[in-house]
C-alpha cells in the first residue's frame, strides 16, 4: 500500500494535482505484492521560466525508485515520471527474476504482471548492460575543491577521491543546475 507525501515549491498543490498525482502512482501498485508498503514521495516544483520539475522517490528496504522530469505542462510531466518508473520496476523485476530463478521468494517486492511481449523485450533489452571500459587507478590524498579541479580539468561529470582529513573515499559531481555535489562514505 503507498502512501504519499507530496510538496510543492513555488507552486500551490490543489486537491486536483493531488489527486492527479495520486491516482497515476497508485496504478503501479499492481507490480508489488499484497503486503507491499511504502511512502511515496512527490516534489513539484516551479521555475521562474514556467518549466516544472517533477520529483518521485519511493523508497524501499532493498530498492529505491526514483525519477524526476522537467516539462512545461505538470500532468505531462506527471505522466513521463510514471513511464520512466514502471521502466525501472520491469528492469528491476526482469534482472531479479533472471539472476535468482531457482530461488524461491525473491521477488520479494513484485506481483506477478501480465506483460505484452513488447513490454517484456524492452524489459529485456533494457537489462543487457555491458562494461565498454575498465580503468584502475589509486585514489590520492586532496580535500573537495581540489578534487573538483581535477574533476572538470579531466572534463568528466564526477571524480572519485580520498578526503586528507577524514581519509574517507568520496565523490564529487555536477550537477544538472551546474553546481556541485559532494558524497561522503561511511
Amino acid at each position: 500500500m503507498l502512501t504519499f507525501n507530496i510538496r510543492g515549491e513555488n507552486i500551490e498543490v490543489t486537491p486536483a494535482i493531488r489527486e492527479y498525482v495520486e491516482n497515476k502512482i497508485q496504478k503501479m501498485e499492481r507490480y508489488f505484492n499484497e503486503d507491499f508498503e511504502a511512502t511515496a514521495n512527490v516534489n513539484l516544483k516551479l521555475y521562474n521560466d514556467k518549466q516544472t520539475k517533477v520529483e518521485v522517490t519511493i523508497p524501499m528496504k532493498n530498492l529505491t525508485l526514483r525519477a524526476e522530469e522537467r516539462n512545461a505542462d505538470l500532468y505531462a510531466g506527471i505522466d513521463l515520471i510514471i513511464n520512466k518508473l514502471e521502466r525501472q520496476i520491469r528492469k528491476h523485476k526482469t534482472k531479479v527474476n533472471r539472476k535468482f530463478r531457482e530461488r524461491e521468494g525473491v521477488g520479494y517486492y513484485f506481483a506477478t504482471v501480465q506483460q505484452s511481449p513488447t513490454a517484456a523485450a524492452v524489459a529485456e533489452e533494457e537489462d543487457e548492460l555491458t562494461i565498454v571500459r575498465t580503468k584502475q587507478f589509486s585514489l590520492k590524498p586532496m580535500d573537495h575543491e581540489e578534487a573538483v579541479l581535477q574533476m572538470n580539468l579531466l572534463g568528466h561529470d564526477f571524480f572519485i577521491f580520498t578526503d586528507a582529513e577524514t581519509d574517507g573515499t568520496n565523490i564529487v559531481y555536477k550537477r544538472s543546475d551546474g553546481k556541485y555535489g559532494l558524497i561522503e562514505t561511511n
